[in-house]
């Protein structure tokens, strides 16, 4: 008698060569996505504000960014991994066309670039003697970051008891070794997007693509002007929350300016790192020991504190007219005997504010920030497609960057109006596998169509009410 192979020792299956007949796929779930995108009316937002004239090789823009963005939400990262949802029987039966080809998307793409106006940028910085630019963005950019402010708009739709709208905005750096790529700060080449997000609704508001030799301090105005746009009307209150780059007078005097323009009126809370200058240094020294306040300790045993300082900055772009801003001075103190890299026992930070609640309170609102964008930038560059770019091209860069803005946006949606709640704060990889990754197969009875799935009744229960939520037209018949 032959002895039993043990089970894992084997394959307990034979393969069938002959592909399994009928439209099944492995992405049915997609079909959750695709129905929020539609539903939030994406598809018009791109036919309203991407003039591309006519068809691109047979697709719609708006197609072209459908099926950009599921590719993002499946995992893909470049343009190739479009074949495989190209070549996907159901995905193309759940969208009503095949998904456009690698070639296509990236000549779509390439309509977003403007050669000849970054041609003129770069010269009139040669002019000035600077190295870097931010040109201005191409219309059908423009036409995409208007689709983008929609898409916040109605996702906002769908929770208007936010009343509160706090813009978190940091640039963050993407590596790249493409020729068109420059140096960034840290040395590499790459690039270096500016994101804004909307922190209550974790939506991004604005996104503006860089070169990577552009600090983060150059002209951060606009994206902030950008994000504070996209806001819905049933909006009241406004925060801003941001690094040192966001210290930079022309943001500031726009803040502060309650008359504003391109802009919300009113007040704005916000609360940025100050930029360190030998003024703010030495105000920060002269605090005296009483006037540190404990505000904790660090797990090496760092001790913070947090001081008032008296300091009025010397800078021509101070306006006489506004009442001087606030400076919360946080001091840094090793335990003894130990050091900072730089050789000292302690350091010295500040926030700059108008806010005018206790220091500590100040600080602790602030530092949230870390827990949005920073999160969004992981999600971005790692969990979506954002950190592989596909183009030599810069404004193709800048219009695959700002589409996986879209894909997080709609990502961000699906979770919140997932009826399982353990998924609200769930990252894209886990929603990979819990929502977008379940098999389904396409059938048609009488001329209807119909969608099933190899997944337990709670879970096909929980697709329907999604649908419920994000209500469409369906006709389940071609």
């Amino acid at each position: 008698m032959r002895p039993k192979t043990p089970l894992q020792a084997k394959t307990p299956f034979a393969l069938n060569p002959r592909p399994i007949a009928g439209a099944i796929t492995s992405r049915a779930g997609l079909c959750v996505p695709s129905r929020a995108l539609r539903s939030l009316g994406l598809p018009q937002q791109c036919a309203a504000n991407l003039p591309t004239k006519q068809r691109h090789r047979g697709y719609l823009a708006a197609q072209h960014v459908e099926s950009l963005v599921l590719l993002n939400l499946a995992g893909g990262d470049c343009l190739e991994d479009l074949g495989i949802l190209r070549d996907d029987g159901g995905v193309k039966k759940m969208l009503g066309y095949q998904a456009p080809s690698a070639r296509s998307a990236g000549e779509f793409l390439e309509l977003f670039h403007d050669e000849p106006g970054l041609r003129a940028a770069r010269q009139e910085a040669d002019q000035q003697g600077r190295l870097a630019i931010i040109p201005e963005e191409s219309s059908l950019l423009q036409g995409l970051r208007l689709v983008q402010q929609g898409n916040v708009r109605a996702i906002a739709a769908k929770t208007r008891s936010l009343a509160l709208a706090t813009i978190d905005m940091d640039a963050t750096i993407i590596a790249s070794e493409k020729r068109s790529a420059t140096r960034t700060y840290e040395g590499p080449r790459g690039y270096q997007p500016m994101v804004a997000v909307w922190a209550e609704a974790d939506l991004i508001a604005a996104d503006e693509f860089r070169d990577g030799n552009v600090p983060a301090a150059m002209a951060p105005l606009a994206c902030a002007q950008a994000a504070f746009a996209a806001l819905p009307a049933h909006v009241t209150r406004f925060g801003f929350r941001g690094d040192s780059a966001c210290h930079e007078h022309g943001l500031i005097d726009w803040l502060r300016d309650e008359d504003r323009e391109g802009g919300p009126k009113g007040r704005i809370d916000f609360a940025v790192s100050a930029r360190m200058s030998d003024e703010l240094r030495a105000a920060l020294k002269a605090v005296p020991e009483k006037g540190w306040t404990w505000l904790g300790e660090e797990a090496d045993g760092t001790i913070k504190q947090w001081a008032e300082v008296d300091f009025v900055p010397g800078e021509k772009s101070e306006k006489k007219t506004l009442k001087p801003l606030r400076y919360i001075g946080l001091r840094f103190l090793k335990p003894q005997g130990e050091l900072f890299a730089d050789g000292h026992d302690r350091r010295f930070l500040a926030v700059l504010t108008n806010r005018v609640e206790r220091g500590d309170k100040v600080v602790e609102w602030h530092r949230e920030k870390a827990g949005t964008v920073e999160h969004v930038h992981e999600e971005l560059k790692n969990g979506l497609g954002g950190g592989r770019l596909p183009s030599n091209k810069f404004g193709a860069n800048a219009a695959w960057f700002r589409i996986a803005c879209l894909a997080y946006n709609i990502l961000s949606a699906t979770r919140q109006h997932w009826p399982d709640e353990s998924l609200r704060t769930a990252k894209s990889k886990r929603l990979r596998l819990a929502v977008f990754s379940v098999s389904g197969r396409f059938s048609r009875d009488s001329r209807k169509i119909s969608l099933g799935f190899a997944a337990p009744q709670s879970w096909i229960r929980m697709v329907i009410d999604f649908f419920r939520r994000f209500e469409l037209v369906t006709r389940s018949t071609g």
